[in-house]
């Protein structure tokens, strides 16, 4: 598989503080690879970034071959890569439709295309079809989730980084979500997932790095890191 996103020595700081302290890893085409770790671990961080809303104290993040380690948040999106953040972040007085809009506000593309994509986040996030009309804000947790997927999925992009999706929703609604990803990456979409319910990450990724206090302290296939004694006392409660 080809390459689409490699991080060489990666180092972020917050002030004095080193949240990231020279991490290497790669995700390949059509992936899915999972982030995980404990609260401060320095999984939101990396994600961050790669999108350009932290800047990288030292090493390099090249993206489809572009070395994208100082350029902007709009330009890396233009690329192809989109981040659904942590906490949702839609735009609350907007309807569910204008946010969808907002998603694909950087698209050169003709309007038929971009229609084509509203109708497949549709079919794929029928809730959000009944409810296009309404306030953002007035959402369930899981829905206003799913939007945040949609929008970024408006972007039309080759690699969506997900940070923390199943955060503060119901096991019900985190199993709709984690399906709607595999959904998504069977369309070619290449996943980057931060995740803290590691047991679900782990379920549906292909390969997995475990971050600790910023550094990677284990990697390799999703499967084998979920049988790890190790991780399973770790981050799997068992």
């Amino acid at each position: 598989m080809a390459e689409m996103l490699c991080v060489e020595n990666l180092l972020v700081n917050y002030g004095a503080i080193k949240a990231v302290k020279g991490i290497s890893f790669e995700v390949h085409q059509g992936e899915i690879v999972t982030l995980i770790g404990a609260n401060g671990a320095g999984k939101t961080t990396t994600l961050h970034a790669i999108s350009a809303l932290e800047r990288a104290a030292g090493g390099s993040i090249r993206f489809c071959g572009t070395d994208i380690t100082k350029m902007e948040a709009h330009k890396i999106i233009r690329l192809g890569l989109a981040q659904v953040p942590e906490g949702r972040r839609i735009f609350a007085g907007l309807t569910v439709q204008q946010n969808l809009q907002m998603g694909a506000y950087t698209r050169v593309d003709s309007a038929a295309e971009i229609q084509k994509d509203y109708d497949q986040i549709y079919e794929w996030l029928p809730r959000l079809k009944e409810r296009r009309k309404q306030q953002a804000g007035t959402l369930s947790g899981g829905e206003q989730q799913m939007l945040a997927i949609g929008r970024a999925l408006m972007s039309k992009p080759k690699m969506l980084l997900l940070d923390e999706p199943s955060m503060g929703l119901s096991p019900l609604l985190v199993k709709e979500i984690f399906k709607i990803i595999q959904e998504v990456n069977k369309t070619g979409v290449t996943i980057l997932l931060v995740e803290q319910n590691a047991k679900m990450a782990l379920e549906i990724a292909n390969r997995a790095y475990v971050l600790e206090t910023g550094t990677i302290k284990m990697q390799g296939d999703a499967q084998e890191l979920a049988n790890n004694i190790e991780v399973r006392k770790a981050y799997l409660g068992c």
